[in-house]
């Protein structure tokens, strides 16, 4: 399996959004979407099927683990990575149970952090 290159991202805060999209650019990623919420998000991977999501936890109108599993039920589901400001603690047991690849702590994020999990 050659590893995810097309990311659409996923996050309710724009200036977040376009910091992960440079610091994503700058790894080689092709950013191909962004959405603010669940339900763009979703509309985004049918439409532009993404190799990955970056997809935020906690999102305006539903959850990011409600997202991944509706995005896992896909014919070609990405792979999806959750990222939040709040500690993978406060998930725990979510975590476990969720299609998500890994989980990143927003100030952790980096292109190498991003490889490891995507790596496992």
């Amino acid at each position: 399996m050659r590893p995810p290159r097309r990311v659409v991202l996923v996050d309710d805060h724009a200036p977040f959004r376009a910091l992960a999209r440079e610091l994503l650019r700058s790894a080689g990623y092709e950013v191909v979407g962004e959405a603010g919420d669940g339900r763009q998000a979703i509309g985004a991977c049918v439409r532009l099927r993404p190799d990955l999501v970056l997809l935020d936890v906690q999102l305006p109108d539903m959850d990011g683990f409600t997202v991944a599993d509706r995005l896992a039920t896909l014919a070609e589901a990405p792979a999806v990575v959750l990222i939040s400001n709040r500690d993978a603690s406060a998930y725990r047991r979510r975590l476990l149970a969720s299609p998500a690849r890994g989980f990143i702590h927003k100030p952790q994020l980096s292109a190498a952090l991003l490889s490891a999990v995507l790596a496992r």
